[in-house]
């Protein structure tokens, strides 16, 4: 009986592991959408998963089956069709949506304070728990 529970016990997390990995896997590019250059769809992959889907929000427009990422999907192979570089790719998409469609948006003027606010709260936490501390002693 306790090998049986044993099987079980390490069956379940495996299964479930195994389901998570194969799940992430599955992409939302359709057949007709994928380009005939092996060359130019790596690309137009590689750029997808940098973008973020606009109405899901936490999925790269690889990712998601909303309609509006069907649409920038279609519009990034158009730009590399038309020769555009990858920059070229996401300052085009940056400059109409701005840098919120990037899963990585870029350390800026305009964002600095997203990028420095966890280690002010790090450091004033760290801060608090050693005042308190010693205070109490």
């Amino acid at each position: 009986m306790n090998r049986l529970k044993l099987k079980e016990f390490i069956l379940i997390p495996v299964t479930l592991f195994l389901i998570q990995i194969l799940s992430s896997f599955s992409f939302a590019v359709e057949p007709d959408e994928i380009l005939k250059n092996s060359k130019q769809e790596l690309r137009a992959r590689n750029i997808s998963k940098n973008v973020r889907c606009m109405v899901c929000q936490n999925q790269s427009i690889d990712e998601s089956n909303a309609p509006l990422a069907k649409d920038l999907r279609i519009l990034i192979r158009d730009k590399i069709k038309e020769g555009k570089k990858d920059e070229e790719i996401y300052k085009f998409l940056t400059d109409r949506y701005g840098d919120f469609i990037l899963l990585k948006p870029p350390l800026n003027s305009r964002n600095l304070i997203l990028w420095l606010l966890p280690f002010v709260f790090l450091i004033l936490g760290i801060y608090v728990v050693f005042y308190h501390n010693k205070k109490s002693t």
